[in-house]
């Protein structure tokens, strides 16, 4: 979706193998050492009656995978069996984790983006990165967890994404891996298909294989839009995940309304369903976002797990999606919260707040209600934001039903967020915008 390289060190520090359950990774490390020196395992594109088939070790190969890396161990529990990075930086470690759960990677190898200010005319610039990607590949090409190289996640931008020079880069680095590395196939990922990203895919690219798309809203959509547009290269859904802050209505301040833990599950199995399951033909798989925690938009926005590691009922519809059946124990069901009043008050003002918090399998649920200021910032592009603290003494009582909350004396916008856990540790959000008038 996030200086040219400012964004590559919180994707290592928000996706990097995660403390709580690593020892079980690295234990296995150590029962399979070199990793890196083992045999690649091919993976190539096949042609078949109705589409596309990816092959790994010659067999067919769907990818049931997630984007981020908080826990291999409870993706791979979950069903999943790839795990997709966007930078090649330090890939050594993902890449041996994987391998020793019997996972893949799809390895990515980041591009400069204009917003970040790189040049794609400064033929310095294009060449030192060229350069880095040429080293990766020499670095990584063996190892046999690696599925794909995925070059570039959304370079071209957010506008109409034609500028040509973008995408002779992209090209020139593909046609660059195919010469060092025959065995794995290219990938390109953009943001969404508008514009020009089809053309420029399929017509200006052509040692790119696999079309890798990231698209939220509009996922469940993706497949007749690809048609319509004449798109003819298999694809991958690179990212998908819950409609964007800037795909959802605001409050009358531009504060957008974010879904519920249990209205995102519906979500993402619909976008699966209907973007994926429903297009096998074309859709080698796809990576849902985000396997761990970030701040982008809210805490909570993307994010398929807390940030304590606590997973939500997005993963359990995931596994669901990927094993055919649900999890033993599943995540609270929340409903979305309700202000007794106006959600605009004074400095100062109390409101109060409904909430629905149910346990399928009727256990206790404890709770957590945190008001915060608003980070105000919501198409960040993934760029990394810092999560805002709770405001202490803001929320004066708050269960399983409900919030009694005395709002700041600053005026401006503010979100009340509600946590919920059940006894096995699953979690459930919502939250309401607030503001304090000037």
């Amino acid at each position: 979706m996030p200086a040219t390289r400012q964004r590559l060190p919180r994707r290592r520090r928000r996706f990097g193998i995660a403390a709580h359950g690593a020892a079980a990774v690295f234990a296995a490390l150590l029962a399979t050492p070199m990793t890196r020196r083992a045999e690649a395992i091919p993976v190539t594109l096949a042609q078949v009656a109705d589409g596309w088939q990816l092959l790994r070790g010659g067999e067919p190969y769907f990818i049931r995978g997630a984007g981020g890396s908080a826990s291999l161990e409870k993706l791979k529990a979950a069903g999943g069996n790839s795990v997709r990075s966007w930078d090649a930086d330090d890939s050594g470690e993902l890449l041996d984790a994987a391998h020793a759960l019997g996972l893949s990677v799809t390895v990515g190898i980041w591009l400069g983006h204009e917003r970040h200010g790189f040049d794609y005319g400064d033929e310095t610039q294009v060449r030192e990165q060229s350069d880095r990607a040429r080293e990766a590949v020499l670095r990584y090409r063996d190892h046999p967890a690696l599925l794909l190289w995925g070059i570039g996640n959304e370079m071209e931008g957010f506008d109409e994404g034609d500028n040509p020079l973008v995408w002779k880069a992209v090209n020139d680095i593909a046609a660059m891996i195919k010469r060092l590395d025959p065995a794995h196939p290219t990938m390109t990922v953009t943001a969404e298909i508008g514009g020009a990203r089809i053309a420029s895919v399929h017509e200006r690219c052509p040692d790119i294989d696999i079309h890798g798309i990231n698209a939220y809203g509009g996922a469940q959509s993706l497949p007749g839009r690809l048609r319509a547009g004449g798109a003819s290269k298999p694809c991958i859904l690179t990212e998908f995940g819950p409609p964007g802050p800037w795909e959802m209505p605001t409050t009358d301040w531009g504060a957008p309304i974010e879904l519920t833990s249990s209205q995102k599950a519906a979500f993402y199995r619909q976008s699966y369903e209907q973007g994926v399951t429903a297009a096998r033909a074309r859709m080698l798989g796809s990576y849902a976002f985000l396997w761990g925690h970030k701040m982008e938009g809210t805490a909570t926005w993307f994010g398929m797990f807390l940030d304590d590691g606590s997973p939500t009922g997005v993963v359990d519809a995931i596994s669901e999606l990927w094993t055919g059946s649900p999890p033993a124990n599943l995540a609270p069901r929340v409903e979305p919260l309700v202000a007794d009043g106006p959600t605009r008050v004074d400095p100062g003002a109390e409101i109060r707040v409904r909430a629905g918090v149910l346990d399928p399998d009727a256990g206790p649920v404890r709770t957590h209600w945190a008001l915060r200021a608003e980070s105000d910032d919501y198409a960040t592009g993934g760029d990394y934001r810092p999560t805002l603290p709770d405001i202490e003494g803001a929320v004066v009582e708050g269960d399983a039903e409900g919030a009694r909350v005395r709002m700041p004396a600053e005026p401006g916008p503010y979100r009340l967020f509600l946590y919920a856990w059940n006894e096995a540790g699953r979690a459930a959000t919502a939250n309401i915008p607030l503001h304090v008038e000037g």
